[in-house]
């Protein structure tokens, strides 16, 4: 008998990543699934147990426990059992702690990567159970906040260590996967909790615009994403020959990226900044990072995060560490 519709869907979304250029240097190394017991996770684990398996790549589940909640032990064990069933070649628990600045969710976004991270074999992909939900979540979430293009365009299928098969499945299908395969996913209750911005745009704000736009909102979101991401790769291809043409000797020959037009500018002087050791750049930063390049008027220098300085002197744009005055040229 072939498989259900569902269980289809899934195990050809995780095939279709692992057919990939991107993903194929990766897949002499085991495959890591992300599994929160949840059945975005738990689908994913079922999926690539079956088609890793039959390619002769090992299969690595990671569950990360956030001790957010009592019973988060339990969860846990839960989802290493379903995950030793599946016939996952390894499974981990790793319990985390979840602190630090800018709210509950990001801090155990945080912590979730960073466990992962360290748990992964070397050169391995982690497959994280993202939907087609969760990306039209994302791209919602950039256009409300004005954040650019690079977080309008949502998560990538592949960022490596990071592979997303299911951005193009949606959640409704791992639900039913789970359902067609007897698996038995946790219901987080976080996933219900108005105070996270999240579950508003998914309970809320989503809904709304389904109702008033006559449906396919999600879809139509995660296909934004997609075009957006094609385009920002296309600029990101041009600056980075604009750069090579204007970088000599770590500093930037600013009259020749005048010339350029701003996306690319910004584009170079982000690249640029960041490999400069410059921690972090704000749509704000870059736009006044490239006013010394494209409405240049004598100004001086302009302060960026980590102590650093930008400045113009003699026609070329340098980075400084340091709190001293730059000097105008």
């Amino acid at each position: 008998m072939p498989p259900a519709p569902a269980v289809s869907a899934v195990r050809a979304a995780v095939r279709r990543l692992l057919d990939s250029a991107e993903a194929a240097p990766h897949l002499e190394a085991p495959v890591v699934v992300a599994c929160s017991g949840g059945a975005d996770s738990l689908a994913l684990s079922a999926a690539a147990t079956h088609v890793a398996h039959r390619r002769g790549i090992a299969v690595h589940g990671v569950i990360v426990d956030h001790d957010l909640q009592s019973g988060s032990a339990e969860v846990a064990a839960r989802a290493a059992e379903q995950l030793d069933e599946l016939g996952c070649d390894e499974v981990r628990t790793i319990r985390v702690e979840v602190e630090g600045a800018g709210g509950v969710e990001a801090a155990a976004r945080r912590a979730r990567y960073a466990a992962l991270r360290e748990a992964r074999p070397h050169g391995a992909l982690v497959l994280l159970g993202h939907t087609l939900d969760d990306q039209a979540e994302t791209v919602l979430l950039g256009l409300g906040r004005g954040s650019g293009p690079r977080s309008v365009g949502g998560m990538r299928p592949l960022d490596g260590p990071w592979a997303r098969p299911f951005l193009e499945v949606p959640r409704r299908t791992t639900l039913q996967a789970c359902r067609e395969l007897g698996l038995r996913p946790w219901q987080d209750p976080h996933n219900e909790d108005s105070r996270f911005t999240r579950v508003r745009l998914r309970t809320e704000a989503l809904p709304l615009l389904e109702e008033v736009l006559q449906g396919g909102v999600a879809a139509a979101l995660a296909r934004t994403a997609e075009q957006l991401r094609d385009d920002t790769d296309a600029l990101d291809a041009f600056a980075d020959n604009a750069r090579r043409r204007v970088e000599s000797d770590g500093v930037l020959d600013a009259a020749s990226l005048a010339s350029e037009p701003a996306a690319v500018r910004r584009r170079v002087l982000r690249a640029w900044l960041l490999d400069r050791g410059v921690p972090e750049l704000s749509d704000a930063h870059l736009r006044q990072s490239d006013a010394l390049v494209g409405d240049w008027r004598g100004q001086g220098g302009h302060a960026l995060p980590g102590n650093f300085v930008l400045r113009r002197a003699r026609g070329t744009l340098l980075v400084e560490w340091g709190e001293r005055v730059p000097p105008t040229g």
